[in-house]
């Protein structure tokens, strides 16, 4: 499984967006045109597929149902577009990945809540949360010391060979799973920090008030992989499922490692949010 950057250029983000646009307005006009031509004729176009209309009839069903209502099954939605259960299958399976759908194992599927618009910001998932009017709920899968292997250490700024807390945590948002993390941190550095999280409901949170450091600044990138049985597990998702891979690499105001943490977000329920700001090239 080939993990996929995520990329985009300060420079050029008033294009793109300009480009994404246009191509969206093209897109919608060829729809658009495709559905006239074939109002007007009785005939299909060829050369669109038969479950990309049935998406579209899907979507216009769905914007008139409020988040959490049931989509009919599968057999009542052939009959009313009059083709195949398969068709039907490959239209609601896409929808479900770009989250306009949710499929709950053995109890059909649903218009999905809309996403949640998460800042890229070096702050916590608790404080995300948060700002979104959402209850954020943390539990810990799994803590324990690891011995820091060669590139751990060189990301923590710490001897190969030391002891490093890991962290294991499921991430939820009003009793639905949401993400999954796992941080690691130097364990000389904050010693005692394995009992001081049952304190606290943040883990920036705990590094603030029990030992007086917090993050300054970071570097985080965005991946897309694939839910396997495990976290589709833990996420109540179906496997294959797409997410966003986030990667983090803190430090606090003296430039000093402080964490190197890892999270796997739900591709069908966020999407994030920056502003971006062109640097004027330097003369000469």
């Amino acid at each position: 499984m080939t993990a996929q950057p995520i990329q985009s250029g300060a420079g050029h983000g008033r294009g793109r967006r300009r480009r994404q646009g246009e191509a969206a307005d093209g897109a919608a006009r060829t729809d658009a045109g495709a559905q006239a031509a074939e109002r007007a004729t009785g005939e299909r176009d060829p050369r669109i597929p038969k479950y990309y209309t049935v998406k579209h009839q899907l979507l216009e069903l769905t914007r008139t149902m409020g988040a959490g209502s049931p989509v009919p099954p599968e057999r009542e939605l052939a009959r009313r577009y009059g083709t195949s259960r398969t068709t039907v299958r490959q239209a609601l399976a896409e929808l479900v990945v770009e989250g306009r759908l949710l499929r709950m194992q053995g109890k059909g599927t649903f218009v999905a809540k809309p996403k949640v618009a998460q800042v890229l910001e070096l702050a916590s998932y608790t404080e995300g949360m948060r700002a979104h009017g959402l209850h954020p709920q943390t539990r810990i899968l799994e803590i324990g010391y690891v011995t820091a292997d060669e590139k751990l250490a060189c990301l923590l700024d710490i001897p190969p060979g030391s002891r490093t807390l890991r962290i294991h945590r499921l991430r939820l948002a009003d009793d639905e799973p949401m993400s999954i993390d796992m941080s690691h941190l130097p364990a000389s550095r904050f010693p005692g920090l394995r009992k001081q999280l049952s304190r606290h409901s943040s883990l920036y949170e705990t590094l603030a008030e029990a030992y007086g450091v917090q993050p300054a600044e970071g570097e985080e990138t965005i991946e897309t992989v694939l839910a396997g049985p495990n976290d589709a597990r833990l996420l109540c998702v179906d496997v294959g499922l797409p997410l966003l891979l986030l990667s983090r690499h803190a430090f606090d105001k003296n430039g000093t490692a402080l964490e190197w943490a890892q999270s796997w977000y739900r591709g069908d329920r966020y999407k994030f949010v920056t502003r971006l700001r062109r640097t004027p090239p330097r003369s000469g």
